[in-house]
């Protein structure tokens, strides 16, 4: 991939797990990153140009907007659990912010947008074993339904001003450098227990699946985009294969040699039965597919966090 001369990406959210992992790769390829974060947790020396302020920093969006060819919006404020209790944060600190950035934007109409959804919450219950694109949405959390608010208002901005909007719908994502957040990241979850050795609590008798992916391939999933710059339409980005949350005990248990404690209790209706995403659209596109297997993924952020 190699960046047009002088271009420059505004970077939302990038202080973030995956933000900060895109960061590192984009530097190297001499992309020049104007990085919005919230507070003062990103100081460095690497080129990047870093703000202080979130997305719903008008004033600073509309300074940046227009120098860069590309917006990847990475910024999300809540976690399935955080807006289960509030709903309404959905649209205080996700959906109202993005609708301030659409209505710069609209002037802009060159800056092609990258939107990272959740490919893990936005399709519900889906009726397919491996979940397409096309899929019906129909989340059953508030954390979903406010990822598929902010994709429609994306579409009706490409649709209206013409700015060209290429959505990612990531499984569930893990690996170094995975912050701990409550009720958020289940390996990164399971990997603390077992570091503390303490009791994990599992919502359910834990045969609800999921499709786990690595860091690594979903930033290099990312960069395949990047490189369009007529990239357009939605994409899942996951592993294709899913695994049980009692698989995963057994996976972790066997790469890291020792034994979670777990103690199981009622399901939660935030929480989907099954949801293994089509990856076929991704892979006939840009050539791109996942290379770290789970187990080689649980090694690595084991042998990390450890660290």
């Amino acid at each position: 991939m190699t960046p047009t001369e002088g271009e420059s990406i505004l970077l939302l959210g990038g202080a973030g797990f995956m933000g900060s992992a895109l960061r590192a790769r984009l530097r190297k390829r001499g992309f020049h990153l104007h990085v919005v974060t919230r507070g003062n947790e990103v100081r460095d020396a690497n080129g990047d140009t870093i703000y202080d302020g979130g997305i719903e920093n008008t004033d600073l969006l509309r300074r940046l907007v227009p120098k860069c060819a590309t917006v990847v919006h990475l910024a999300s404020a809540t976690t399935p659990g955080l807006s289960g209790r509030a709903p309404s944060l959905e649209a205080t600190l996700n959906i109202g912010p993005t609708l301030g950035l659409i209505e710069i934007l609209q002037q802009h109409p060159q800056v092609r947008v990258i939107y990272i959804s959740s490919g893990g919450t936005v399709y519900g219950n889906p009726e397919y074993r491996l979940v397409p694109e096309i899929a019906q949405i129909k989340p059953v959390s508030f954390y979903g339904a406010g990822k598929i608010a902010v994709e429609v208002f994306l579409r009706c901005l490409e649709q209206n001003a013409g700015n060209p909007v290429a959505i990612l719908r990531p499984s569930n994502l893990y690996g170094p450098g995975q912050p701990l957040y409550r009720g958020f990241g289940v390996i990164r979850t399971m990997l603390q227990h077992l570091r503390d050795r303490s009791i994990m609590t599992i919502w359910g008798d834990g045969s609800v699946v999921r499709d786990f992916i690595y860091i690594d391939d979903m930033i290099s999933a990312m960069e395949r985009v990047l490189a369009d710059p007529s990239a357009t339409g939605t994409f899942n980005v996951g592993s294709g294969v899913g695994n049980s949350l009692n698989d995963l005990i057994r996976t972790i248990e066997m790469v890291c040699g020792s034994q979670l404690q777990i103690r199981y209790d009622s399901s939660r209706s935030i929480d989907v039965q099954r949801v293994v995403l089509d990856i076929t659209k991704i892979q006939s596109k840009y050539d791109w597919t996942p290379a770290i297997s789970l187990s080689e993924g649980v090694a690595r952020t084991w042998k990390w966090l450890c660290a």
